[in-house]
C-alpha cells in the first residue's frame, strides 16, 4: 500500500470516525453513540520526545497517588464534602426546575435575563452556545420555537446592561438572579435596577411574576443569603444551590439547569450524560479513567516537563465557550498558594482560550515557535449538524480549485489535522477530546469530564480544588471603596 493511500485512509478515518445510529437500535448503544472519545496519544513522549512528551513511566509513577486520592475523592463523595458529582441524580430538583420553567414560559415569557457572575454564568453561557444558534437572539419567535431569547448579565458594564433593559421590556422578561450568599456585589447591583424599574412600570404585586432566585438553602448549616429576605418580601421562586457546591461546579444544578429549561433544553440529556461520564470515571485506574488520565498528564507536564500554561481550542464555534468555563474550572481550583499542608507552593498551570480556524491566524505561531511552555487540548466534533458545499465559482481563479466543490465541513477538519500535526512537528504535547456530535449529551459528558478531572488534579497538586482565597480580598477592598464593611 503505498504511503499517500494510507494517508487518504486516515485522512477518512479521522473525519469520519463515528458511530452512527441504526434502526432498532438498544438503548445501551443509543447511549455509546453519543460517547465523546479521549485521545492523549499526541501528549506521549512516542509522539513529542521525552523533554515534551509524558513518559510511560512517569504515568507509572503517579498511580499510587492517583489510588490514593481517588480513595479520598470517593469519601467525600460518599459524605457530601463536595456535592457536584451527584447534582444529576437529584429527581425531585430536576423536576422542580421543568415545571416551574413550564409555568414561565406558560405565561408567554420572550425574554430571559440572568444577572449573575462568575461561576453562575460561565457554564450557561457555555450551554447556551453550544446548544442553540449563534444568532439566536436575532431569531423569529417561530425560529426559536416559542422559547424566549437570552441575556447572560455577567458584567456591570453600565452601557451594555441599559441596552439590555432598552430590547427587554419587564412586562415581557423572567429575571433570574443567581448569586449563593447573596453578597455578590455585582449581582445585586443589577438585581437592586431591576427591581427599582419592575416596581415602577409594573407594581410590586407583579414582580413575582418577573423574578426568580437561585441562592444557598435556607438552614441546614447555610450562612444566610441576602437573596432571602427579597425572596420573602416579593414572594419569589427560589432554587437552593447545595451548600457543598461551589459556583464553578453548579452548572448541573438549578444555576445552569433553569436557564436550561426556559430555553427548552433536553434535561433528560444533560442527565444521562453526566451518569455517562460518571460511569467512565468510576475506576481509579489511569487506563479506565480518562478524567484522571488527562490530570496526571496535566500535572505531570507542568511539574516534570515545565508545560505551565494549558490551552483549550475549541474547532467548532458551538464549543467555544466551553473554553471560557474551563479557563475559571481550571485556574480558581489549582491556583493556589498553599498547599493543604501549609507548604507555599503557589500551584496551577495558567489556562489560555483560544479558537480554530480562526486562532491559527494570531496564536499559532507563539503555540509553534514561541516558549515549549503548554499544553493544548482540542475540542473537536466529529459530525457538524449542517453540511456547507463550496460552490464552482470564481473558474477564473485556478489557485482556488481545491476548495471548489469540497466542503466547509471537510475544510475546518483539514484545517484541525494540519493544525496538530504541525504542533507534533514541533514537539508540542497535544490532547484531543472528540464529541460525535454537539447535543445535551455529550455537551454534560465534556463538563463532567472536566468537573472530575479538575478534582483530581487537585489532589494531586495537594491543593484544595474547591475554594478562592485569592478572590476574596479583592472583593472586600471593592465593597470598602463603595462605603461598605471591608
Amino acid at each position: 500500500m503505498s504511503g499517500c493511500t494510507r494517508d487518504k485512509k486516515r485522512a477518512r478515518h479521522f473525519l469520519y470516525n463515528i458511530r452512527a445510529m441504526q434502526p432498532g437500535t438498544t438503548n445501551m448503544e443509543a447511549n455509546m453513540a453519543f460517547d465523546i472519545r479521549i485521545d492523549v496519544t499526541r501528549a506521549k513522549s512516542s509522539a513529542v520526545g521525552k523533554e515534551n512528551g509524558v513518559m510511560p513511566v512517569e504515568l507509572k509513577s503517579v498511580e499510587p497517588q492517583i489510588a490514593a486520592a481517588h480513595k479520598v475523592l470517593r469519601k467525600e463523595r460518599k459524605d457530601g464534602v463536595y456535592g457536584f458529582w451527584d447534582l444529576y441524580k437529584d429527581r425531585g430538583v430536576w423536576g422542580d426546575v421543568k415545571t416551574t420553567a413550564e409555568a414561565f414560559l406558560r405565561k408567554g415569557c420572550e425574554n430571559l435575563v440572568v444577572l449573575g457572575i462568575g461561576g453562575s454564568a460561565l457554564g450557561l453561557r457555555a450551554l447556551i452556545t453550544a446548544l442553540r444558534s449563534q444568532h439566536y437572539n436575532i431569531q423569529s419567535k417561530r425560529a426559536r420555537k416559542g422559547f424566549p431569547r437570552v441575556f447572560v448579565m455577567d458584567n456591570i458594564d453600565p452601557v451594555t446592561f441599559r441596552d439590555m433593559m432598552r430590547l427587554c421590556p419587564p412586562g415581557k422578561t423572567l429575571y433570574n438572579a443567581i448569586s449563593k450568599s447573596g453578597e455578590t456585589a455585582e449581582t445585586m447591583s443589577q438585581l437592586m435596577i431591576v427591581i427599582d424599574l419592575l416596581e415602577k412600570k409594573l407594581g410590586k404585586a407583579a414582580v413575582k411574576d418577573h423574578l426568580v432566585v437561585t441562592t444557598n438553602p435556607r438552614g441546614k448549616g447555610a450562612k444566610p443569603s441576602l437573596l432571602h429576605p427579597v425572596a420573602d418580601h416579593y414572594g419569589l421562586k427560589s432554587f437552593e444551590v447545595p451548600l457543598n457546591v461551589g459556583g464553578r461546579f453548579s452548572v448541573f444544578s438549578p444555576v445552569g439547569m433553569f436557564p436550561a429549561a426556559m430555553l427548552g433544553m433536553n434535561l433528560d440529556g444533560f442527565r444521562e450524560g453526566c451518569a455517562a461520564m460518571d460511569k467512565r470515571c468510576a475506576a481509579a485506574s489511569l487506563d479506565e479513567n480518562p478524567a484522571y488520565l488527562r490530570a496526571a498528564i496535566e500535572y505531570l507536564a507542568d511539574t516534570h516537563k515545565g508545560k505551565t500554561m494549558s490551552v483549550m481550542m475549541p474547532y467548532a464555534d458551538a464549543l467555544r465557550d466551553i473554553a471560557d468555563w474551563y479557563r475559571q474550572l481550571w485556574a480558581e481550583s489549582l491556583g493556589k498558594r498553599y498547599t493543604l499542608d501549609g507548604e507555599e507552593v503557589y500551584a496551577g498551570q495558567t489556562p489560555i482560550k483560544a479558537l480554530g480556524a480562526t486562532d491559527q491566524h494570531s496564536q499559532m505561531q507563539l503555540y509553534r515557535e514561541g516558549p515549549n511552555n503548554k499544553t493544548i487540548t482540542t475540542l473537536e466534533v466529529a459530525r457538524f449538524s449542517k453540511t456547507l458545499r463550496i460552490p464552482e465559482s470564481l473558474k477564473f481563479v485556478s489557485e482556488l480549485g481545491y476548495l471548489r466543490g469540497a466542503s466547509m465541513n471537510r475544510l475546518m477538519a483539514a484545517e484541525l489535522r494540519g493544525s496538530i500535526d504541525a504542533l507534533k512537528i514541533s514537539q508540542r504535547p497535544v490532547m484531543r477530546i472528540i464529541l460525535p456530535v454537539i447535543n445535551e449529551n455529550t455537551i454534560a459528558q465534556t463538563l463532567y469530564l472536566f468537573e472530575a478531572q479538575t478534582a483530581m488534579a487537585g489532589r494531586l497538586y495537594n491543593v484544595n480544588a474547591f475554594d478562592q482565597p485569592g478572590v476574596e480580598e479583592g472583593k472586600q477592598i471593592a465593597r470598602t471603596l463603595m462605603g461598605g464593611n471591608g
